[in-house]
């Protein structure tokens, strides 16, 4: 067994079909069945159910898929370790973080590092939390900038970062959708409303708190991500509900906050317990740190977390 073929079995397991791991594998597709029907012999199962046109994973693939992920991490993060004894002039991290989070928190951060260090690569991920959750637990991810925080068994260590608020937004062009400087959930139900796509951590929450109301939302446009929504509500087709920092250099968008009730989220930054941070991930935690103060001291809508709460290990789930 070698970590080509379990990056083969890798690839396979998560498109489904040979031809396409092989080319993303930038393999021929005789090779990589090769590497695959060695790793079976090898360890005496099939991995593959192999139908004409539909590709499964047997039990024994099952069981083999979070271990080679996991092996294939681990030998990664070697590479990288040893990559980094020049020091930060080289290196990796791949930052993981909800769409949302990717349009502020991580734009302003992403850009202060790269300018501290031009020679580390930088691959950021875009998904919901319950998704980067997963991908930090196999290996694929080194932080992971997350928005919510319930226990799961697995372990995690999160250090919670600052608190937003949820602001209403509507296009500057257009009157202002409330007289005062906030608006209440009642009559935000009344107003044309751009909801996200239903994997956004934020479309549950506020459903959630539609839901405990009593109330029905009037939707005109729903599915869409974040960039989408924000230029739909620049064009005046609805109002959104999003966190306050989104608004960072949006002056096509006006703002006014959400009340009865007052809708907040926790910004967190969580990596694997059991994995030492490499010196460049080590580094990206610390700008990202300081940059979530930096915005946390300029917005009265943003707060830093309580410090009680911070750098504890816990399993999000968002």
């Amino acid at each position: 067994m070698n970590l080509e073929q379990l990056r083969g079995f890798v690839e396979v397991a998560r498109l489904g079909h040979f031809t396409r791991a092989a080319e993303h594998l930038h393999l021929a597709q005789p090779s990589l069945s090769r590497q695959i029907s060695a790793l079976e012999s090898d360890l005496g199962a099939e991995l593959f159910h192999r139908a004409r046109g539909h590709i499964s994973l047997t039990a024994a693939g099952e069981t083999l898929l979070p271990l080679a992920r996991r092996m294939l991490a681990d030998a990664d993060t070697v590479r990288r370790e040893m990559a980094e004894l020049a020091g930060l002039r080289r290196g990796r991290v791949r930052l993981g973080a909800t769409p949302t989070l990717c349009v502020s928190l991580v734009a302003e951060a992403v850009s202060a590092f790269h300018g501290a260090h031009p020679g580390i690569d930088l691959h950021v991920t875009e998904g919901g939390s319950r998704v980067l959750i997963d991908e930090l637990a196999g290996g694929a991810l080194d932080l992971a900038l997350i928005t919510e925080a319930e226990d799961r068994p697995a372990s995690l260590t999160r250090t919670p970062l600052l608190t937003e608020e949820l602001v209403v937004v509507s296009s500057a062009a257009r009157p202002p959708v409330s007289s005062g400087p906030a608006i209440d959930l009642r009559r935000l139900a009344r107003l044309p409303q751009i909801v996200f796509h239903e994997s956004y951590d934020l479309r549950v929450t506020t459903e959630a708190a539609f839901r405990a109301a009593g109330l029905t939302p009037s939707v005109v446009l729903e599915g869409a991500e974040m960039d989408a929504v924000l230029r739909f509500v620049e064009r005046g087709l609805g109002v959104a509900v999003v966190p306050a920092m989104v608004l960072l250099d949006r002056p096509a968008l006006r703002s006014v906050r959400l009340t009865a009730p007052r809708l907040t989220r926790t910004v967190s930054l969580a990596h694997r317990s059991d994995v030492t941070l490499t010196r460049a991930a080590a580094a990206m935690q610390r700008v990202v740190v300081a940059t979530a103060e930096a915005l946390a001291a300029g917005s009265a809508l943003v707060s830093r977390a309580p410090a009680r709460g911070r750098a504890r290990r816990s399993t999000p789930t968002g």
